[in-house]
């Protein structure tokens, strides 16, 4: 009988152990949450209140992109700019959009005649993203989040 009993014991105390409840923080949840987001990917792309009215983000990205090549363009157009030989090249650019709407130039690809025959280019890029509207930066999840993008814009001076 007492060996019965102690089987019995033996048992219980083995039992509790598949009773633990696992503690999971909230750290976790949101670690493991964060490594399930595809970040390639935003909900919304950041826009332009110009772009607002559009409905696809496809739409909403193209607007962008658009609006931020032209504003360019046009700033470029009202520079003098004198050249000793016409030049019709792309110039490549790589911009960063932050969680705040803030617009930075992190990159630019410029082939050396148009260094050469435009040496301030990189400069009047610069001067003409300070003269932007307002950006609304792009949304994954419902939060701002900070998204990079590549925009090539074709430079044509004759």
């Amino acid at each position: 009988m007492k060996q019965l009993y102690v089987l019995i014991i033996v048992l219980i105390l083995c039992s509790c152990e598949q009773f633990k409840i696992k503690k999971t923080s909230s750290e976790a949840i949101l670690k493991e949450e964060l490594q399930t987001f595809n970040w390639q990917e935003v909900d919304a792309y950041p826009s332009f209140s110009k772009c607002d009215s559009l409905e696809t983000n496809e739409e909403k990205s193209l607007c962008f992109s658009e609006l931020l090549t032209n504003h360019i363009l046009n700033y470029l157009q009202q520079e003098q700019i004198i050249v000793s030989q016409d030049i019709n090249d792309t110039i490549n650019l790589d911009f960063q959009v932050s969680e705040k709407g803030e617009l930075m130039l992190l990159h630019s690809e410029i082939d050396s005649i148009v260094k050469v025959e435009i040496p301030t280019i990189e400069r009047l890029i610069k001067e003409s993203l300070e003269a932007l509207p307002k950006i609304y930066p792009a949304i994954k999840r419902g939060q701002q989040v900070r998204t990079e993008f590549n925009l090539p814009i074709i430079i044509n001076v004759q």
